[in-house]
């Protein structure tokens, strides 16, 4: 819940990119790995996280901008500059970073989104904990022991107890990039880690949404993100699917 941790001269190190940062190095540093172990190139690792970082990055500021639209009418350049970001929009641009990155390539985009997914979820656990250091993405007043009081200064509302929904964010994406190594000991058809990622976060996503308290649109009486979840869970059933269908007609 303090953003800015330490200054070096000029230089303020705040906790929402440091953690931001650190989940990128463990990304790629278990990625990279993951790619060995299976003997493939891990240079590719690091050219598909670039273009993910990049179109990821990108696909979040424009969601944030069409879920903050009035305000960005008003003033363009006070929504450009924030560090306002949506998650959804990040993922949805950089699966199609990825995606256009290995058809060009002419590499299986399942096979190496099955490589990368669990440090996917890794770095986002770690970037949680960032926002929890900021404030933002914070959750509804609660009586509770589990309230936290944000200080002034912070995204969050100062002075008031908050459920650290950040918090609860955090362990459950770590949850899920351990869930996804265990599964991955088992045989199982190439893009499955990736449908059961998708499936996981969308539902743990729907659910927490219920406890934040900071708006960013909605969708009749769900938020912009529960509606995108609703999506991203029927797409992930419609992967699964096809995967089945069609490994069971190659095994034919």
């Amino acid at each position: 819940m303090h953003n800015d941790l330490f200054s070096i001269g000029p230089l303020t190190v705040h906790g929402y990119g440091l953690m931001i940062g650190l989940g990128v190095v463990a990304a790629l540093c278990l990625s990279w790995r993951r790619a060995r172990v299976r003997q493939l190139d891990d240079d590719f690792v690091t050219n598909i996280a670039i273009a993910l970082l990049l179109m990821g990055f990108l696909g979040a500021k424009v969601l944030y901008v069409i879920v903050s639209w009035k305000d960005f009418l008003a003033d363009p350049w006070a929504v450009l500059g924030t560090e306002g970001f949506v998650i959804y929009g990040g993922i949805i641009g950089g699966l199609l970073a990825v995606y256009l990155y290995c058809r060009k390539k002419k590499e299986s985009f399942f096979r190496w989104m099955d490589i990368i997914i669990p440090g996917v979820a890794l770095a986002q656990g770690l970037g949680r904990i960032g926002c929890f250091l900021a404030g933002c993405c914070y959750g509804r007043p609660t009586d509770s022991w589990l309230g936290v009081v944000f200080p002034a200064g912070s995204m969050a509302p100062a002075g008031v107890p908050l459920l650290p929904t950040q918090l609860f964010s955090a362990a459950g994406d770590m949850l899920i990039a351990v869930i996804l190594l265990l599964l991955d000991r088992k045989k199982h058809e190439e893009g499955m880690l990736t449908v059961w990622y998708l499936l996981m976060y969308a539902v743990g996503r729907f659910c927490i949404e219920f406890f934040r308290s900071d708006y960013r649109g909605a969708v009749g009486f769900l938020s912009t993100s529960q509606f995108i979840s609703i999506l991203i869970a029927a797409l992930a059933l419609l992967l699964a699917w096809r995967l089945k269908k069609r490994s069971a007609s190659h095994e034919e």
